[in-house]
Parts: structure tokens; C-alpha cells; sequence
């Protein structure tokens, strides 16, 4: 099935060689945006599969846009970002981006993580709990097929990577996961960057679903080791 990709970045050889990559090699419809104005007007305007948000925009910068649009959608991003900083990912990060590549870049690594996240997007990967699409644990209910979470009947809006690391730590309920190996897991790929990507995503994950996120009763630390699902009654 063709994706709907919204591609933004100022830079027109860089938006030029990713609209040539996804729509020539991969048959994706490609849209265009040069400024962060230009990309909150089509991102409003259209039901994307996954965005590309360069970090430094005119009008609106790229953490901007991503907060904005996060306030409406939970459409997959990818930011993409010339600087190296660790604290310039971790801002794209806690902003709602689902993942971060800084430049240069290779087209094929771009692929790759659009794939590995579209995929968790459609289809969860995690063992299924008898055969039924919704887990339910003390008031959350976490329904996979329709990629929805509600406490005491109240909509939970997550992003696509929050859902996931909902999803799999909720269906293996007392399983301690490195944040390595959720990395890998709920990434989809050998994941280069570095296990303070897991942390940020824990922490909005708490900052949603637990009435005091510095005391959670979902999510779990395990010092040392990583991170867990407890059950509640």
C-alpha cells in the first residue's frame, strides 16, 4: 500500500533527494514544505503515514512544528537535525518526535527507520493475550487493534512509540526490559543512538498515563537494569 510522506526541510537538494528516494525507489506520494508555516498548513490539511522535520526552519523551527502538530495528531515524525548535540535530540524527543537522524545522512538509513516505525504503527509485534485486542489493566485499557488507550474511560493521546512501549511492556507484565533491548525491540532495528532515547519516551509515557509520574504505578524502574510493567488490581 503507498505511504503519504510530508517532507520538510529548507534545504530544496536535501527535500529533492528524499522525494526522489521515497516516491522513485519506494512508489510513496511525497509532499513538500520549506518552512514551518508551510508544513503545520499541510500537516493540518492531510493524514500523513510519517513526517521528516528538519530542526532548523524559518517561520516555525522543527521542535515547534512537532509540538504543535502533537497537539492535534500522532502522525509518526522523524526529525532531521544538523546538529549533534545529545541535548538537541533529547528536545526533539520530549517535543513528541518518535525518532531523530542527524545529518549528513544516508537515504537507505532514512528507509530503514521509516519502515521499522511505519510497521509498528500498523501492526502490533508483541505476543497476543489470548487472542483478544484489547489488555486491560486495573482502569487502563489498551485496545490493539484500534491503537487506543483509555484510563477510567478517558482518551490517552500517545504517539506512535509510546504506544508501543505501552503495548509490549503491558503484554509481558513483570518482564524487566534493558533499554537496550527495548530499543531494539520496539525501534525495529539496531538502533544507533544511545539508551536516553528509551528514558525520554518513559518519561512522557508517565507524564500521560500515571496520576504521579515521579511515583508510577504502571511503569516501572528496575535500578540497573530497565524497565517493567506492574499490573495493577
Amino acid at each position: 500500500m503507498s505511504k503519504k510522506i510530508l517532507v520538510v526541510d529548507d534545504e530544496k537538494l536535501i527535500v529533492k533527494g528524499l522525494k526522489f528516494g521515497l516516491m522513485q525507489e519506494e512508489g510513496w506520494e511525497v509532499d513538500c514544505a520549506y518552512d514551518g508555516g508551510e508544513a503545520m498548513e499541510l500537516a493540518r490539511a492531510n493524514e500523513y503515514d510519517m513526517i521528516l522535520l528538519d530542526v532548523m526552519l524559518p517561520v516555525y523551527d522543527g521542535l515547534e512544528v512537532c509540538r504543535m502538530i502533537r497537539e492535534f495528531s500522532n502522525v509518526p515524525i522523524i526529525m532531521l537535525t544538523a546538529k549533534n548535540s545529545d541535548m538537541d535530540k533529547i528536545m526533539g524527543l520530549e517535543n513528541g518526535a518518535d525518532d531523530y537522524v542527524t545529518k549528513p545522512f544516508n537515504i537507505l538509513e532514512i528507509k530503514a527507520r521509516m519502515k521499522a516505525i511505519m510497521r509498528r504503527s500498523t501492526r502490533g509485534e508483541a505476543p497476543k493475550q489470548e487472542n483478544t485486542n484489547k489488555v486491560i489493566a486495573g482502569s487502563l485499557v489498551l485496545d490493539r487493534e484500534s491503537r487506543t488507550v483509555t484510563i477510567d474511560g478517558a482518551d490517552i493521546n500517545l504517539t506512535a512509540k509510546e504506544f508501543d512501549l505501552l503495548e509490549l511492556l503491558l503484554l509481558n507484565p513483570g518482564k524487566v526490559y534493558s533499554r537496550e533491548k527495548l530499543l531494539n525491540i520496539v525501534w525495529g532495528y539496531e538502533y544507533p543512538g544511545d539508551v536516553r532515547t528509551v528514558d525520554v519516551h518513559v518519561r512522557r509515557l508517565r507524564e500521560k498515563i500515571e496520576k504521579v509520574p515521579s511515583d508510577p504505578k504502571y511503569v516501572q524502574t528496575k535500578w540497573g537494569v530497565g524497565y517493567y510493567f506492574k499490573g495493577q488490581q
